[in-house]
């Protein structure tokens, strides 16, 4: 008969084993059978829009490339500062991951400092950026440019008159305006508005004259005659707009914006895991269809390291810091 003690003895060694084997299974020791269990891909903005688009295509294609179901959760409201944050609070175990919109929060991580729950660069880590929305300059075609050196000559001869059109105060498209004035030193009157649409109606309809906008928000209204395109901001011409110069060509060498997508994941997640995701998502990043479903959103393919991402997105938080502090940008 075993004795009292013994007893004791055995059920402390079985539950100090359970203990033992739970930590071997926990996430960053078993990193290599990742993964095991559907992934959760949050999208923190609502249904439709480009992020969410593709994070689909996304979502769809590490499905089949992981063996795992990659379910597409869409967290929206706060300028996707919930949806972040949510990611930003998860185990780091590759099972919550985010499809963030970098250069948004980038630019919210210094605009809504004191609001914000997450440090977006010391609480998310990035995997890849996956992709880049390029904008381009717009003028209603009453104004009397058709360059971009015409609207910088423009905006001098009437400082402080010639107004701008942004889809709200901490837009990418508010924020290039915004370098474009400080690099080509000139005054114009932002007029913010709640969207793009909103916006564009009223730049064609000659309420605001000129406006950054992405191309694939401008491309129907510059195809139809309602908007003039002077330049695009990117360092290469783009295939949605060949006829249309780059910033460099029309005489602002340097001055290169796009709006980045990519996927991040919670901070501590182990580096073999962000190591496989980053190899399953540079290589569907290279298959035809995935590129032409991407820029039908209007978003060209980009393929990184892990650690060129990381650079990138120190470097947009920098720059939009340094943007929305000499600009005296507030919140809205």
């Amino acid at each position: 008969m075993t004795s009292p003690s013994k007893s004791r003895r055995v059920a402390l060694y079985l539950a100090m084993l359970a203990t033992v084997t739970s930590l071997a299974a926990a996430p960053g020791v078993s990193a290599a059978g990742y993964p095991d269990k559907p992934i959760r891909l949050i999208v923190p903005y609502p249904p439709g829009g480009a992020t969410d688009v593709i994070g689909r295509v996304m979502a769809q294609e590490l499905t089949g490339a992981l063996g795992q179901s990659v379910i597409v959760d869409n967290r929206n409201g706060a300028g996707g500062n919930i949806g972040a944050d949510a990611v930003a609070k998860a185990a780091p175990d590759g099972y919550t991951i985010l499809m963030g919109a970098i250069t948004s929060h980038s630019i919210m991580s210094t605009l809504e400092k004191s609001t914000i729950k997450y440090n977006f660069e010391k609480d998310l880590v990035p995997v890849s950026i996956v992709g880049s929305v390029p904008l381009v300059f717009v003028v209603n075609p009453g104004v009397p440019v058709k360059t971009l050196k015409e609207l910088i000559a423009y905006a001098k001869s009437k400082p402080g008159e010639l107004s701008f059109a942004s889809s709200g105060a901490g837009a990418p498209q508010r924020m290039a305006a915004e370098m474009f004035k400080r690099s080509a030193g000139v005054e114009m009157i932002h007029i913010p508005y709640k969207g793009s649409g909103p916006a564009m109606t009223d730049l064609m309809g000659g309420h605001v004259l000129t406006m950054v906008e992405t191309v694939p928000a401008a491309l129907p209204h510059i195809k139809a005659g309602k908007l003039r395109a002077l330049a695009v901001t990117t360092p290469q011409r783009i295939s949605m707009l060949p006829d249309v110069p780059t910033t460099a060509e029309a005489g602002m060498p340097g001055f290169e914006v796009s709006s980045l997508f990519g996927i991040l994941v919670p901070a501590g997640t182990p580096k073999e895991i962000i190591v496989r995701l980053n190899a399953e998502i540079t290589k569907l990043l290279m298959i035809p269809e995935v590129k032409a479903q991407l820029l039908a959103q209007g978003a060209y393919t980009v393929t990184t390291t892990p650690e060129q991402a990381v650079t990138r997105v120190h470097q947009e938080v920098a720059m939009w810091a340094k943007i929305i502090k000499e600009a005296d940008v507030k919140p809205d």
